[in-house]
């Protein structure tokens, strides 16, 4: 068996690999849309490597066979081992990506790495779309909140969506994951939401509300951003979770 176990790695991987580019849009948890072509490409790639590798294994094994008596007559302590069975313990990530793909990063990834904003200079932002709300994206939002010295989005509703993380004090925030390539690469966005009770933990919102100026714009002090919500609707996840930077 250990003859197939390389073949039958990268067929897992393949398989792996198109289950969740080819077959669906799992895929986007871990990477940016724009990526899917070279996951499904990578995925025929193994998927091909790994049916070759089990034919030649299995000519090889037929060659073997044949001669087997003659070279166990002629080496002594012949052994037939190929390779060291730790590298079965490669089989265990991929079969899970396989049947068990894990969800998207949530509120704990979010937590562990605060993002804070250090002073930059403020600028001038084009003026918002017109209409009674506004769709922004937190990376939008915040933007705006921090560093508009036209104060755009004064007077203005907004509404944007994200998943729900809370501080010990039960301060809560609308929540985006920032990514620039995958999911390796996130980095938290978020703003404070005033004024409507705290969904739980981890679940999708859409809020709708109005900008709370906070802090000298530039400054640390501004962020995070604020939102006096109006109203909250729970939302489906959407199938791309991340904000792309």
């Amino acid at each position: 068996m250990r003859r197939y176990g390389p073949a039958l790695l990268l067929v897992v991987c393949g398989a792996a690999v198109l289950r969740i580019s080819l077959f669906s849009e799992l895929y986007l948890r871990y990477v940016q849309t724009g990526l899917r072509p070279y996951l499904i490409v990578s995925g025929l790639l193994l998927l091909v490597l790994g049916i070759v590798g089990a034919a030649v294994a299995m000519r090889s094994a037929k060659v073997d066979h044949l001669h087997e008596d003659e070279n166990e007559d002629d080496i002594p302590g012949h052994d037939h081992g190929h390779g060291p069975g730790v590298a079965w313990l490669l089989t265990v990530p991929a079969a899970a990506l396989l049947l068990f793909p894990p969800p998207a990063l949530g509120s704990y990834s979010a937590e562990r790495e605060a993002a804070k904003y250090a002073a930059q200079g403020i600028g001038t932002f084009s003026a918002l779309p017109e209409g009674d709300t506004v769709d922004l994206t937190l990376s939008q939002f915040s933007s705006r909140a921090i560093y508009d010295r036209g104060r755009t989005m004064k007077g203005r509703t907004i509404r944007m969506t994200g998943f729900v993380t809370k501080d010990d004090d039960g301060t809560w925030y609308l929540t985006r994951l920032l990514v620039s390539c995958c999911a390796a690469d996130a980095r938290p966005e978020k703003v404070e939401i005033r004024g409507a009770y705290a969904p739980p933990t981890d679940s999708w919102v859409s809020v709708t509300g109005t900008w709370h100026p906070k802090g000298k714009l530039g400054s640390d002090a501004a962020w995070p951003p604020v939102l006096d919500a109006g109203e909250v609707k729970h939302i489906k996840p959407p199938n791309s979770p991340y904000e792309k930077r």
